[in-house]
């Protein structure tokens, strides 16, 4: 459908199709509109988007109103001091609901002139929006590429270059942006804004946390964000985000791991992304992993939940510096590093605005890392101990296993021991069929009341009471309780 011949582009559009309805509904009005940025950037690389940016002439917000209302679309109001709104369209297709965004702002002067304050060589180009002829049910949009910054050779270098020296003063998030567009597009950063990276990189500090949140979403999103997490400490940037994390640099472990803390923390999140792209050497051992995995293809609000898995096998250890105990002879211990680790965590997902379910969710998962080795000490797990992960762990008890598994392969690294790691997958394997068998392990079935025991053993309300319907429920779990008579007799025994 794109064709580029001496610097002019000819896209062939259907007219049903949502560009379409949007370049006919500009057209029709002889409205002087661009097509800009990230879409042209896309569309030259040959990946779909459904992310439409436009300038235009006119008032924007009422172009965008009017569009709204013409094609069938939602109008958002998104900068009200720069003019830029959106229409949210939704296109009928044969596989289900696909949703546009089609972003409009005003022309700043002269074309050349907005594209000059854009951030990126590859981002200033644009495509006039203007239909040069019509066939059949397609549209022909044909135009001269204006592209005055060399972002067409920077397309074919694949380089993310910046447009001007104040690139990151004019706006300092373009500082993650950076990092960011060069992982998705597989694109090198060239030297001179690597270097503007790394001089600026203070001004990060000035940068709202839910902008920074909603850039490093994007970076662990993609499927090896390792080498992004890398890059970021590699510039620096790494330090301003998670300032708690740059202590465990050089902080030694016991002979058992191969890194340090802070590498091994960036190793764990490898780890994950080894599961989650079902690498068969850890997965063919361990069958009941695949269904583990399939539990994080979901989201929890606007974040992927392997982005919070991520984010928990980052901020694992993060209490190990603070918790570091030498003894005399000489062995290594973090005692309480987990609880610690996750009260630090919840204050670094705070900072950055995550919302108070994902950040309960990341501390949990941090609290109970060591769970699932510790449940099984000598043999298989007791079904007590099943009922008490399951209540503990809430609503991430697989999250924590994937999390535990990653730490072990983030603690071996290239001393993998095969037999090893099928040991420790066969003992959650066995939690997980466990589980699976008999769910009243995890959620058994209430068989008496507060009121009941107010009513029958004359007792008084208060805390006593709470914990003595947990200790029934956690009887059940271990399968020594099954019935009511049962449960009032398990109480009259705890009470003398």
């Amino acid at each position: 459908n794109l064709t580029i011949s001496d610097g002019i582009i000819a896209l062939n559009i259907q007219k049903t199709s949502m560009l379409g309805r949007v370049v006919e509904f500009l057209t029709q009005r002889h409205i002087d509109a661009y097509l800009v940025g990230g879409y042209v950037r896309d569309t030259l690389l040959g990946i779909e988007t459904q992310d439409i940016d436009i300038t235009v002439a006119v008032d924007a917000p009422g172009v965008a109103r009017e569009m709204a209302d013409v094609i069938g679309g939602s109008y958002v109001l998104l900068d009200e001091q720069n003019s830029i709104a959106r229409v949210v369209l939704t296109e009928n297709g044969p596989s289900g609901d696909t949703q546009w965004h089609c972003d409009l702002s005003n022309i700043s002067g002269d074309i050349n002139t907005d594209l000059g304050r854009r951030d990126f060589t590859v981002d200033a180009m644009a495509i006039r929006v203007e239909v040069g002829s019509r066939r059949g049910k397609q549209l022909l949009l044909t135009s001269d590429i204006l592209d005055p910054f060399g972002g067409m050779d920077d397309l074919r270098r694949g380089q993310v270059r910046a447009l001007i020296e104040t690139v990151f003063e004019d706006d300092p998030g373009r500082l993650l942006r950076t990092i960011r567009l060069a992982a998705q597009l597989g694109f090198t950063i060239d030297e001179r804004t690597e270097a503007l990276i790394q001089s600026q990189r203070l001004l990060l500090h000035k940068v709202s946390g839910e902008r920074v949140r909603d850039e490093l979403c994007h970076i662990l999103t993609l499927p090896e964000s390792v080498p992004s997490l890398r890059h970021l400490d590699q510039v620096g940037l790494f330090d301003v985000i998670f300032p708690e994390l740059i202590e465990s640099k050089g902080v030694t472990q016991p002979k058992e791991h191969y890194w340090d803390v802070f590498n091994h923390s960036i190793e764990t999140v490898v780890g994950v992304e080894r599961l989650l792209q079902m690498d068969e050497e850890l997965i063919g051992v361990a069958p009941w992993l695949s269904k583990a995995i399939q539990r994080l293809e979901s989201n929890v609000g606007s974040v992927g939940r392997c982005v919070l898995l991520k984010l928990a096998a980052l901020f694992h250890d993060v209490a190990k510096p603070k918790t570091k105990n030498l003894e005399a002879d000489g062995r290594v211990h973090f005692f309480g590093h987990a609880p610690e680790g996750a009260a630090i965590a919840g204050g670094m997902m705070e900072r950055l605005r995550f919302s108070n379910r994902q950040t309960n969710m990341v501390e949990r998962m941090i609290e109970h890392h060591m769970r699932p080795w510790q449940m099984s000490n000598e043999g298989l797990p007791t079904r007590r101990a099943i009922y008490r992960y399951f209540r503990d762990t809430d609503d991430v008890p697989f999250d924590i296993m994937l999390l535990s598994l990653a730490d072990f392969l983030g603690t071996q690294g290239p001393h993998f021991d095969g037999a090893q790691w099928t040991s420790h997958t066969q003992m959650m394997g066995y939690i997980v069929t466990e589980y699976e068998r008999e769910e009243s392990i995890a959620k058994p079935p209430k068989l008496i009341s507060g009121n009941d025991l107010i009513a029958l053993f004359d007792m008084q309300p208060g805390p006593q009471i709470g914990k003595l319907l947990e200790d029934v429920r956690e009887a059940q779990g271990a399968g020594e309780v099954n019935s009511r008579e049962e449960a009032l007799a398990f109480v009259r025994r705890q009470i003398g």
